[in-house]
């Protein structure tokens, strides 16, 4: 059993944290997180707060174990109105994210609310020590998702933000496995977070589509999207990423209708898959449970393996 601050801090038999995935990480996938004891969280930036306030309902129905919340400040109409509707529901964890540490830090704390603060640089996460956040999570460029443009790998960024802080560190970018939570762990995390595992987990709630082009893509089928106008995106390789990536193709993230026709309908041209470069060792779609077992499994062997 993997027992450290974070797992104290927060509860949890399990250190592993599902990412905030816009339109997927709602309480289906959540739910299966948290009662398979790791922590579920409800992503708030791509639904209008009755969706939000509805999807929180459902996790208090779905699941008595710990669970958490993150508030995507830049993606979202107006924080400070999530940050009361989270302290309403009870939500006692918080991860923020793209967007300025100081801003809803000292908020959230009043309402009792412990807040971890997504960095993807040194710099970012010195700020947000600083704002007096209680916790990292740090993300590596290989990720999936909402991107800095230069970013570091994770091999990299991790053992340097560990050297500089003092606060429990959740590793995200390259996470699907024991073998790859071993590593975080030896380089200065105390959990992970996984993104592009939990997409393609049964019971996460796109479409078969999207989870087989995970289990088909290689290491190097993902593409970083939108490097000259921040944020960059990294999404797994399709004839539409390519074309955007070539630049005969422009797609907003924020066409509602196209990105549901993906995630729901199935059709990879109509929007961006969103994808790390671990999908290429990923090669079956698995229960959550299994997932998070097998995972802590190899985790603990091969950290005996080096103890």
């Amino acid at each position: 059993m993997i027992v450290n601050r974070l797992t104290e801090l927060l509860g949890i038999e399990k250190p592993i944290v599902q990412a905030p995935m816009g339109w997927i990480a709602r309480a289906q996938l959540a739910s299966a997180v948290s009662n398979a004891g790791g922590l579920g969280i409800i992503e708030t930036s791509s639904g209008l707060v009755d969706e939000v306030r509805a999807e929180m309902v459902k996790m208090r129905d779905l699941t008595d174990r710990p669970w958490g919340v993150n508030i995507a400040q830049m993606f979202v109409r107006d924080p400070g109105e999530v940050v009361d509707l989270v302290a309403s529901q009870g939500v006692r964890f918080v991860t923020t994210s793209a967007g300025d540490p100081t801003k809803l830090t000292d908020r959230l704390h009043a309402a009792g609310i412990t807040v971890f603060h997504v960095v993807p640089s040194l710099r970012g996460a010195l700020k947000a020590v600083a704002a007096g956040v209680d916790g990292l999570v740090v993300e590596g460029n290989e990720g999936g998702g909402f991107k800095a443009p230069q970013g570091a790998a994770l091999m990299v960024l991790l053992p340097l933000v560990a050297s500089r802080v003092d606060v429990p560190i959740i590793a995200a970018g390259g996470i699907c496995d024991g073998v790859s939570m071993a590593a975080a762990l030896v380089l200065g995390a105390e959990g992970v977070q996984m993104g592009t595992r939990m997409v393609s987990a049964l019971e996460s709630p796109i479409h078969d589509n999207w989870k087989q082009l995970i289990v088909d893509s290689g290491e190097s089928d993902t593409l970083l999207l939108n490097q000259e106008a921040p944020p960059a995106l990294r999404v797994l390789r399709t004839p539409a990423a390519e074309a955007m990536f070539r630049g005969e193709r422009r797609a907003s993230v924020a066409d509602r209708d196209a990105v549901l026709d993906l995630y729901f309908g199935g059709d990879l041209d109509a929007a961006f898959a969103l994808g790390g470069q671990v999908a290429g060792r990923i090669d079956s779609i698995e229960p959550v449970a299994a997932i998070l077992e097998a995972t802590i499994a190899g985790c603990e062997a091969r950290l005996a393996e080096f103890a």
